[in-house]
């Protein structure tokens, strides 16, 4: 049994009623748009995540770095040995304690997290480019309300400092 076109088109429209739908759709269309932009610094999220951390942290024990960014030691060390590589992070023994590692980014680093700072920046004007500079901090505001208020994890992410 399909349903007929006249009974989906209302549908559709009652839907988009919901702002969580709207929020889904408008989420994976701004992913879009970020994915596009971001692609020629060859940065994927989890590495962005680790740069913006030691950027804003300053050197930090390794197993700090993997508790904040809530990544498993194994996969850490494989992401922080490609940042090393690229020359984006510096790895050495602490002095204090020689089993652990203190993780630095590194100048070429920081200039990378300031080219996806911009990037983002130039994104979310054209994405956000109908409402102004009160509007967009009104909706910045009611999202992070939002995102404290639910018991998702991954909200976490989202409401750090700046909510």
């Amino acid at each position: 049994m399909g349903m007929s076109s006249s009974i989906d088109v209302p549908a559709k429209q009652e839907f988009k009623r919901h702002a969580g739908f709207m929020l889904a759709q408008l989420g994976r269309a701004v992913t879009r748009r970020y994915r596009s932009a971001m692609a020629p610094i060859g940065l994927n999220p989890r590495e962005t995540a680790a740069l913006v951390q030691l950027r804003d942290a300053g050197a930090v024990g390794q197993q700090a770095l993997g508790a904040t960014l809530d990544i498993d030691a194994s996969n850490l060390v494989a992401l922080l040995n490609d940042l090393e590589v690229e020359g984006l992070l510096s790895r050495r023994r602490d002095p204090e304690d020689r089993r652990r590692h203190v993780v630095e980014i590194t100048s070429a680093g920081t200039a990378l997290v300031d080219e996806v700072m911009r990037t983002a920046a130039q994104v979310e004007d054209q994405f956000f480019s109908s409402l102004d500079e009160d509007e967009r901090t009104t909706l910045r505001d009611l999202l992070c309300r939002v995102a404290q208020s639910t018991d998702d994890p991954s909200t976490t992410e989202v409401t750090g400092a700046d909510c």
